[in-house]
């Protein structure tokens, strides 16, 4: 090869970089500069002691009245001693069975510190921070994208009732 046919080469594919990366520019700009709904929502829970509350049903009826077809759901429980939890929604014994093993990893009868709210306000606490206050579920179709099993719980890790508020976010 000659040296013009090198450099003709190489400009051919110097012009094909830059249509190339124009073009990704121009597909980036087309994707994030429209404007993005959002639909949000409290909801007040209300719980009755220790115990897991299944709130899928809430969840879904707030997805579908959002209008939202695809999107992500964003929950986030507003508080220290209670939790979020994406768990199996058939067998009632798996629920039993991490409460055993949560209070088995967490007793409430260890000496705290913090005890000013009671002796099961330390080991909430201590539970919360070994679970969630927040998870994120697609949109897919209108509807919650969870496994056959899941549902979505908050579980209430003090011994009296407590209003629980959730901030459920959907964006699309």
């Amino acid at each position: 090869m000659i040296w013009s046919e090198i450099n003709k080469e190489e400009t051919l594919k110097l012009i094909k970089m830059q249509v190339s990366a124009y073009a990704s520019n121009l597909v980036l700009t087309l994707k994030f500069n429209y404007a993005m709904a959002h639909y949000q929502k409290l909801l007040r829970i209300s719980t009755t002691g220790k115990s897991l509350y299944n709130i899928t049903p809430k969840i879904e009826a707030i997805v579908s009245e959002s209008g939202v077809e695809t999107g992500l759901c964003t929950l986030f429980l507003r508080h220290t001693s209670a939790s979020l939890l994406i768990q199996e929604n058939a067998d009632p014994d798996v629920l039993k069975d991490l409460a055993n093993f949560m209070a088995k990893l967490v007793p409430e009868s260890a000496q705290y510190i913090h005890d000013a709210e009671g002796a099961d306000d330390m080991p909430a606490h201590i539970r919360t921070a070994l679970t969630h206050t927040s998870e994120n579920i697609p949109i897919n179709r209108g509807h919650l994208v969870l496994g056959t099993w899941q549902g979505i719980y908050i579980w209430e890790h003090r011994q009296h009732s407590h209003t629980r508020e959730l901030v459920v976010h959907i964006s699309a």
